[in-house]
């Protein structure tokens, strides 16, 4: 099980806007190019945040996306289960849709245990809690972040 493309541009996202530390809006076409991401995929996952009750967009010159909330309330499962679905987790990590407890794959009763890691993990960290941790580790979250240079994430 990894996140889809939806997931992982959405997470990356969500992380960008948390590290901004604004209120204001900020332009979806600045994200895009930021983050090196199709700017109308982009949107469109956008919009499912935004149907998520996660951001609040506006229209116009001054237009864009914020998160709906303060960043150390929002969590990373919170950003994944409006992405992926609320069945995400429950999915069998090699796709097959046949499985499950009474017909199990063969990583089954592996994944099971790891999945529940998987989503406290998700469910105990925060968007703040991870750009803290960029943070202080020194890592690069933007393409023009010049004062974190030591050691940079390659979010593309």
């Amino acid at each position: 099980m990894l996140l889809s493309k939806t997931g992982d541009y959405g997470l990356r996202a969500a992380l960008y806007i948390a590290s901004c530390s604004t209120e204001e809006f900020i332009s979806i076409r600045e994200i895009s190019k930021k983050l090196n991401i199709s700017f109308h995929f982009l949107t469109k996952i956008l919009q499912k945040l935004t149907e998520k009750k996660l951001m609040i967009s506006f229209r116009g010159p001054k237009g864009g996306v914020k998160l709906s909330q303060p960043p150390h309330t929002i969590t990373l499962l919170d950003v994944v289960l409006a992405l992926e679905g609320p069945n995400f987790f429950e999915k069998c990590i090699l796709g097959l849709e046949q499985c499950r407890t009474d017909n199990p794959c063969p990583l089954h009763q592996q994944w099971v245990p790891l999945r529940k890691q998987l989503i406290e993990l998700f469910e105990t960290n925060t968007l703040a809690t991870f750009i803290t941790g960029f943070e202080k580790k020194q890592f690069r979250l933007r393409l023009d972040d010049n004062r974190l240079t030591n050691k940079k994430i390659d979010l593309t």
